[in-house]
């Protein structure tokens, strides 16, 4: 009875001992494909985004500058053209930073 309940026992733990190294080291390979394919596709539109924002931004500070140029001493389209122009560069400035801090959480995980 002794000896069943040790090699029981011994069993147990073996085979504890043998599925968790086993365990942690087969999926340690490598990330599954999705996650993969998710990440490329995070990157992908992460460059389309700086990609269009440089232009939007460019057009909008300069619809912004004629707005206010072109204003005629109007108080309300200067108002707006200056909104115009600080919110864009906001923006951009904003789009920026993300990508800064996106790339910095990269390099500390990666």
């Amino acid at each position: 009875m002794k000896k069943k309940i040790f090699y029981l026992f011994f069993i147990i733990i073996f085979a504890g001992i043998f599925l968790f190294s086993i365990g942690n080291s087969c999926f340690a390979w490598g990330d599954p494909e999705i996650v993969t394919k998710i990440n490329s596709a995070f990157e992908s539109i992460e460059g389309w985004i700086l990609k269009i924002a440089t232009p939007a931004a460019a057009v909008a500070v300069g619809s912004g500058i004629f707005m206010k140029k072109f204003s005629f001493g109007d108080e309300e389209k200067i108002r707006t053209g200056k909104k115009i122009i600080k919110g864009s560069l906001f923006s951009y400035a904003f789009i920026l930073a993300i990508d800064l801090i996106l790339s910095a959480i990269k390099s500390l995980i990666g």
